[in-house]
């Protein structure tokens, strides 16, 4: 079976998606569109395929799932339009840019008997289901803990157009934490409880790069967060993101056990070394799963649609997303509340990942080097 994926957006993020799911068998790209139609008509020259209006794209009889790639704040509203086509929805991350706008597009998407999958993506990469292999394998005792860190100066400094990163739903919480905040979910299972402090040191930013180099765009969010994530498995996690950091010497992840360290790797990327600790000094950890080297940008949206032909639910489901969405939106109130706040949903952890449906094809494997 194959499956018709359009794209909506065509800005920076959308090349990585087109260079991508051709790699994955049972994809067929069916064309893009952007609220831009001279945006649109470029990106769909660059690869060879048909430009659309977005209206005419989510009528197509050809697209099965639409590659929902707009800005934040515009997520919601393409989705449902989307949903409402009848089309399945694939989105980049956040799911939304509050947990309200979350909620409905699901439950727009239960009543229409529809699936909603979300990026992140990369916690099937080989080196994070390898380092979830080592946590569920004993490898260092109970979880207990850990620390994760995204530490940053910001994106002002080489992104053409970063206001949208400093705008309502962006800042380091909304942009890098759902990387960070999936991967924990993925290895300790859902957030009980959160704490959190933050603080936006600077009112202003200067676009550093491309035709708008000089302009300053405001900050509506706080830039240094940091948060106390309590998971339902007793473990208590430190988080930091941040884009006023000009350096750092910590690990993306660590995690504590009773009988050991894991140190993990950036879960912004699909691998990276893994190290353990268990008192007799640090050694590296082999990694032998699939999708473990380069960028795979995508491997969710082809396990989404591997999943539909099965009647499964897709690995980076919308209830992961949305309990995602949740623990963010819980980290700024309990910020700005200044006390402990629980979480009210709890999705199971996603089931772990070894390429069980065969998308490692022979053209992926080549572009791992494999």
């Amino acid at each position: 079976m194959t499956t018709g994926i359009g794209i909506v957006g065509c800005g920076n993020i959308c090349e990585a998606y087109l260079s991508n799911l051709p790699r994955f068998p049972g994809l067929r790209l069916a064309g893009v569109a952007d609220l831009d139609p001279g945006r649109a008509a470029a990106m769909a020259g660059r690869f060879d395929l048909a430009p659309f209006e977005v209206a005419a794209l989510l009528a197509s009889d050809a697209v099965d799932i639409v590659l929902n790639l707009t800005t934040p704040a515009a997520h919601v509203e393409l989705g449902l339009a989307a949903l409402a086509a009848g089309k399945h929805v694939y989105a980049e991350k956040p799911l939304a840019t509050d947990l309200s706008g979350g909620r409905r597009l699901l439950q727009a998407a239960e009543e229409a008997g529809l699936a909603v999958a979300s990026a992140p993506d990369t916690f099937l990469g080989g080196a994070h289901q390898q380092v979830r292999a080592c946590l569920d394998g004993g490898g260092i005792g109970a979880p207990l803990g850990g620390t994760a860190f995204m530490l940053c100066p910001g994106h002002e400094g080489w992104h053409p157009g970063p206001a949208f990163y400093y705008a309502r739903g962006g800042g380091p919480l909304f942009d890098m934490g759902p990387y960070y905040l999936t991967q924990l979910v993925n290895l300790l299972g859902p957030v009980a409880e959160i704490a959190g402090l933050s603080v936006r040191p600077r009112a202003t930013r200067v676009v550093g790069s491309g035709p708008d180099a000089g302009r300053e765009i405001p900050v509506e969010v706080d830039t240094h967060v940091t948060a106390t994530l309590a998971f339902a498995n007793g473990a208590l996690v430190q988080m930091a993101m941040s884009f006023d950091v000009a350096a750092t010497g910590h690990a993306p992840f660590e995690i504590y056990g009773t009988a050991g360290t894991l140190e993990a790797p950036d879960p912004n990327r699909f691998g990276g070394p893994i190290r353990v600790n268990d008192g007799e000094g640090w050694r590296r950890i082999p990694v032998t799963r699939p999708f473990a080297e380069g960028n795979h940008r995508g491997l969710g949206l082809a396990e989404m649609a591997r999943a539909l032909e099965r009647g499964t639910e897709p690995r980076a489901s919308g209830g992961l997303a949305l309990h995602i969405l949740e623990v963010m939106e819980l980290v700024g109130r309990a910020a700005s509340e200044r006390r402990v706040l629980p979480t009210t949903t709890a999705p199971p952890r996603p089931p772990a990942f070894d390429d069980p449906a065969g998308l490692a094809s022979p053209t992926a494997a080549r572009e791992e080097g494999g």
